[in-house]
């Protein structure tokens, strides 16, 4: 299934029915009085959280969205029916905003959460209404109020604990693949990875975290070069970054000044998710030469100026996981009791790991 995480609709409720003008008349009841029915609501639309989807490839194409009106009364007392309203089923973690104003109107963050988004409108009055001591045959009749009707935006931010982040071929979607029971594709290439994927990591009976990998990030990122861009806004409801560095280039490239891009690359495109714990995991160390491996982390570290934790791991031959996976499952724990990840990026971050010197800051 494609991956979709953007989608504008248009959405309308329904109408209210008119009111109905109606007098009894009957044999032998030449002046049985009123008797028009009022009209019936028309449908609203509501969103609701669904935990069994994951991407919004069917607001792609389907753009409207609209409920019926409400049918109008009739004699007899007979009021209109109301129209069923309808539901816009979401994957958990959309954000719905208006499209003109880009007010939020929803945040789906928790299963089976109903919103209301477009209220129909209420039917109109028949002469029945306005039968009083001093009225008793009443002419007037009103019709239905009109439903409210939005153009929306759909934005699915993913729900996970921690995120990757790092360059191309770095080993990310090795790691996710060696840690939780997510499958994404593999190659030696790069740009494996076109969209996110999720895995639950299990660190223990009953305790467990999400993982978000995300297409890898290049130099130019915030301006729209490459594919990361794209999606880094999955980030921001993580309570972790784990920032996933290539030991070994393949192509002899620094990692420090690899890493260095990132980070600037991040922070240029939202200062609050620089501003997010942040670990580096150290991959593939069983490429780098067992006699060196000790020198070339500590010079990393050094340049780096870096003071949170860090790992050094080789996803591929899953060396060094465990320790990393208690680590991060601690962190994560510790959070939740502390103060639930923020839902909207307006929002002030997390507080950052301690990192006592900025490492851009040469």
């Amino acid at each position: 299934m494609k991956f979709v995480d953007e989608a504008t609709i248009d959405i309308a409720a329904g109408d209210g029915g008119a009111g109905c003008m109606s007098f009894r008349r009957e044999k032998f009841i030449p002046f049985g009085g009123p008797n028009g029915g009022d009209g019936g609501k028309g449908g609203s639309v509501y969103a609701v959280a669904d935990r069994n989807l994951n991407t919004l490839i069917d607001y792609r194409y389907a753009r409207r969205h609209e409920a019926r009106n409400g049918e109008a009364g009739r004699g007899s007392d007979q009021y209109g029916a109301a129209a069923d309203d309808i539901v816009l089923r979401l994957p958990v973690g959309t954000i719905v905003r208006d499209f003109e104003t880009e007010e939020v109107l929803a945040e789906l963050l928790e299963p089976d959460v109903k919103v209301l988004l477009c209220k129909g409108g209420d039917g109109g009055f028949g002469n029945l209404h306005f039968k009083s001591s001093t009225n008793r045959a009443p002419r007037q009749k009103t019709p239905g109020w009109p439903g409210e009707a939005k153009k929306v935006k759909l934005e699915l931010r993913v729900l996970a604990d921690v995120g990757l982040l790092g360059l191309p071929n770095a080993g990310k979607s090795t790691l996710i693949t060696a840690v939780s029971n997510a499958r994404p594709k593999i190659a030696d290439y790069p740009f494996t990875t076109l969209h996110p994927n999720l895995g639950v990591v299990r660190a223990g009976p009953e305790r467990s975290f999400v993982v978000a990998d995300l297409p890898g990030l290049i130099e130019g990122a915030a301006d729209g070069a490459g594919l990361g861009h794209l999606f880094l806004r999955h980030l921001q409801r993580t309570r972790l970054l784990l920032h996933v560095v290539d030991m070994a280039p393949f192509d002899g490239a620094d990692p420090v000044a690899q890493a260095k891009g990132i980070i600037k690359e991040l922070r240029k495109y939202d200062e609050s998710l620089y501003e997010k714990p942040r670990w580096f995991v150290l991959n593939k160390m069983d490429m780098v030469p067992a006699a060196e491996r000790e020198a070339k982390v500590k010079d990393f570290i050094k340049r780096m100026r870096w003071k949170a934790p860090y790992f050094q791991v080789s996803a591929l031959a899953r060396e060094g996981l465990d320790n990393m996976v208690q680590a991060i499952y601690e962190h994560v724990a510790a959070h939740k009791v502390q103060a639930p990840p923020e839902i909207d990026p307006r929002f002030d971050a997390e507080p950052a790991a301690a990192r006592v010197e900025d490492p851009l800051d040469d």
